[in-house]
């Protein structure tokens, strides 16, 4: 943006000197800002934003844009300590006016969004989530001035494609919505008596205590142009299929999902749906879930340390417990392969060896119909 004002301007001194008249240099500004503006596009981010005439609070409304639409940036300005961008519309007039810069994703930062959705394209997601408020969209998973992509809605729905805890910060904001540039005060920490009695009679760590969790997201284009990036998980709930979180246990919570029957496509959940979660049918289920305790192997926490396979009974309409493992040591990603009534899952676990192997489960009906599973060796189960 500087070097286009430089080059902007000189060009101006250039017809200044050429040519007398007002008339002249303001048609040079015009010809020389349309020229520059050419070189660099911008996306709509905001559900609806207006081009306004000017920066100016009196300004009037040119046009009405919406998320994905694409914009030529022209120039930039602040003004009042807000950030402005000049631009034209892809209508058929044309039309060029002003845009708060909080509404736009420049193209570069929009492409560095589909580089990290490209990492991960062949990944299946391995949850589905909802923001409970508004919260930054990251280029990595760390709050900093300069890896903010865009900042997304309360209430926005996304797929959880992987996951990184990391130490639990006391400069970390709650709420991760600072527009860049913006400096938040964190409110002072207060010393838990029970967190510090837990700790002198010597109980388990909690993960909740020591750590924080960055989600590595995807998102659909209904929800933002940005495809993906990292949000921070204290505003971040997990969207639980309604027929099996009924199941879920306090003390060990599903952390991973994937579905082992056929559904009809209009039962299928999208990240674009925030119902839907309600509306799905139920289903046979493989869950990955996790403590809340601390169970850290040369510094790396596992992403799951339990297994069940949920069953469906159309035919009685109840859930059983197909597959439950014991403790055990796994990382992400869950993956399901195979078609109709006979699936695999992958996953990876620790060893007795301490290495981590893959381990693949097996899923078939038997003549009676009712869904098994043909455990991997060194593998303990709890229950049927």
């Amino acid at each position: 943006m500087t070097v286009r004002k430089v080059f902007l301007l000189l060009a101006i001194l250039f017809v200044g000197l050429a040519a007398s008249g007002c008339g002249v240099v303001s048609s040079a500004v015009d010809n020389v800002t349309g020229l520059v503006g050419l070189h660099e596009t911008g996306t709509v981010i905001a559900k609806v934003a207006q081009i306004r005439s000017s920066y100016a609070v009196v300004a009037a409304d040119l046009l009405e844009v919406k998320r994905g639409e694409t914009l030529d940036i022209l120039d930039e300005i602040d003004f009042e300590k807000v950030h402005w961008y000049r631009v034209r519309a892809q209508d058929d007039y044309k039309t060029e006016g002003w845009i708060e810069a909080q509404n736009i994703i420049l193209s570069d930062l929009l492409d560095k969004s589909k580089k990290i959705a490209e990492e991960d394209k062949d990944y299946q997601p391995q949850a589905t989530a909802q923001l409970r408020a508004a919260t930054n969209l990251r280029l990595s998973p760390e709050q900093r001035d300069d890896n903010i992509i865009v900042k997304l809605d309360n209430l926005s729905n996304f797929e959880i494609v992987s996951w990184r805890i990391v130490p639990k910060s006391q400069d970390a904001l709650d709420i991760d919505n600072a527009r860049k540039g913006e400096v938040k005060q964190v409110k002072g920490k207060t010393r838990n008596a029970e967190i510090e009695a837990a700790k002198e009679s010597n109980e388990p760590e909690k993960i909740d205590e020591k750590y924080d969790i960055w989600y590595k997201v995807r998102l659909d284009r209904s929800v933002s142009p940005a495809p993906a990036g990292w949000v921070f998980g204290r505003q971040v709930e997990l969207q639980v299929p309604s027929d099996i979180v009924f199941y879920q246990q306090n003390n060990k919570k599903y952390v991973t999902w994937q579905r082992l029957d056929s559904i009809e496509a209009s039962d299928k959940s999208t990240a674009a749906n925030r119902d839907a979660v309600k509306t799905s049918k139920p289903g046979s289920w493989v869950i990955l879930s996790r403590t809340n305790i601390v169970k850290a192997q040369d510094g790396i926490e596992p992403d799951f340390d339990g297994i069940s396979v949920l069953a469906y009974d159309k035919y009685n309409e109840e859930h059983y417990a197909a597959y439950r493992s014991g403790d055990v040591w796994g990382l992400l990603p869950l993956m399901v392969e195979g078609t109709g009534d006979n699936k695999t899952f992958v996953l990876k676990l620790r060893g007795a060896n301490g290495e981590m192997e893959e381990k693949r489960f097996v899923t078939f009906k038997d003549a009676k119909g009712r869904l098994k599973v043909t455990v991997p060796e060194g593998i303990a189960t709890t229950g049927k």
